[in-house]
């Protein structure tokens, strides 16, 4: 099969267009014939080397950590999953991603793909529709008739985060470039503030209940959006780099979020998307031959929105 692979850490030239064996699955186990994987920004940091501690892999490795194709071989055990069901799964990081014709992926974070979309396009719904998801409701317990700041909605995770808090009943701020306002607007935002016009500390003039950081902000300016947070409220950071502040004389937490894969809530975001109560959007769709090239577009700062990956046809 043909697959995406790097045999050393570095830049995204050590990323390789080639030939490898299609994978076999074991127990637990399903084989997945490849419609798309996405692109995710922890793709190129774990090329790079800089997630060798935190995400062990082993060389020469495969990235895409997003999946959607259909089922081509189960392995023992595996029960719910038949063969040509079309599926969708936010794989494991450590393991062997789906840049490749083939994948295999434990069954386990499998849930069946949405219907009403292109398979390959629901490649860009799980982890950054995940992140979105536990970041608002797991971390932040976002309840109806809060206020709440996304800071950095104009990138993939942000479109998600926008629907699903105006969805539970939220107001919703969020700071984003002239470029993307329109499709944040569109996505439900109640307040945009022009983030390349003005500061966000001065344009929140109330205070919210959860402010959601999606931008590689200064740490500086991370702790300054803690003051727009009401006593008793929450702070969610998905830039883990840097350590989410809080302020524990007002009882305001400060969260870091490491997304996890979880089938149930997949299947819910997926509900979502066939009941069109949340859009998928995809910005480019790109040739698995050109997965290179698109990792260095990332790496200068020149990818907006979600791309999906297509590999040939089998």
């Amino acid at each position: 099969m043909k697959a995406v692979r790097f045999h050393d850490y570095g830049d995204p030239d050590v990323l390789r267009y080639e030939d490898t064996e299609q994978p076999v699955p074991g127990a637990g186990q399903v084989r997945i014939r490849v419609a798309a994987t996405s692109f995710n920004s922890v793709d190129g940091n774990i090329r790079g080397g800089f997630m060798r501690g935190p995400i062990p892999t082993s060389l020469p490795h495969t990235p895409g950590i997003d999946v959607a194709g259909t089922v081509d071989a189960v392995g023992e055990g595996v029960d719910g999953f038949e063969t040509g069901a079309a599926v969708i799964g936010f794989l494991p990081m450590d393991g062997d991603g789906a840049a490749a014709q083939y994948v295999l992926a434990p069954a386990a974070v499998l849930t069946p793909a949405p219907t009403s979309i292109p398979l390959p396009d629901a490649a860009a719904l799980p982890v950054v529709g995940l992140t979105a998801w536990q970041a608002l409701f797991d971390h932040a317990k976002l309840a109806a008739g809060q206020r709440v700041l996304i800071n950095g909605a104009g990138g993939a995770v942000g479109g998600y985060a926008v629907q699903l808090a105006k969805r539970a009943g939220a107001h919703v701020i969020a700071t984003a470039s002239p470029r993307s306002a329109a499709a944040i607007r569109a996505a439900g935002a109640d307040d945009i503030v022009d983030r390349t016009a003005t500061g966000v500390t001065a344009a929140v003039t109330e205070p919210v209940d959860v402010v959601l950081n999606l931008a590689p902000v200064e740490p500086a300016d991370l702790a300054a959006l803690v003051t727009l947070v009401r006593p008793g409220g929450v702070l969610v950071n998905t830039t883990v780099w840097m350590p989410a502040p809080g302020d524990e004389d007002r009882g305001v937490r400060g969260i870091d979020l490491f997304v996890r894969s979880d089938a149930g809530q997949l299947a819910e975001l997926v509900a979502l998307v066939d009941a069109a109560e949340l859009r998928v959007e995809v910005a480019e769709r790109v040739p698995l031959a050109e997965l290179p090239a698109l990792h260095a577009r990332a790496a200068a700062g020149a990818v907006h929105g979600k791309a999906v990956v297509v590999p040939p046809a089998v």
